[in-house]
């Protein structure tokens, strides 16, 4: 299986990368169906996470993140993909002078994409159920 291994310093401190990675695990459990079991320790806590496809740990510490996470076949395909998006992201939030902040803006910024797709057309030649004339429907 592919892995993913990202290791970022930052100077938060424990209080204030305990709140980032508990965001975190709480969005990944709303909006990518992840299972996710937060151990808060003394000098050190531990994010598990799983979903089809991909499990792994997240360590947070007063001056490190470190995140692992083993790529099932599917999403192995797309792993330098999904290594970017999250180098990228993380690189961004720790480089922001309130990383809490811009965690909550970011997740707004894409509830906002999603809300706004736009709705797929049904495909071509896509059989369709005959309609009921109200005569039918009334005897029916």
């Amino acid at each position: 299986m592919p892995d993913i291994h990202i290791e970022r310093e930052h100077q938060l401190g424990l209080p204030k990368a305990r709140e980032l990675a508990f965001r975190w695990a709480e969005t990944a459990e709303q909006k990518l169906d992840m299972e996710c079991t937060y151990e808060e320790g003394k000098a050190e806590d531990l994010v598990s996470f799983t979903r089809s496809g991909v499990n792994g740990e997240l360590r947070v510490t007063k001056d490190r993140f470190e995140l692992h996470a083993r790529l099932g076949f599917l999403l192995g395909a797309f792993k330098d993909r999904i290594e970017t998006e999250i180098t990228n992201n993380l690189d961004e939030l720790l480089g922001h002078g309130d990383p809490l902040q811009a965690f909550d803006d970011g997740v707004a910024k894409h509830s906002k994409k999603a809300a706004h797709k736009p709705a797929k057309a049904p495909a071509r030649g896509a059989a369709k159920a005959p309609a009921k004339s109200a005569a039918k429907a009334k005897k029916a």
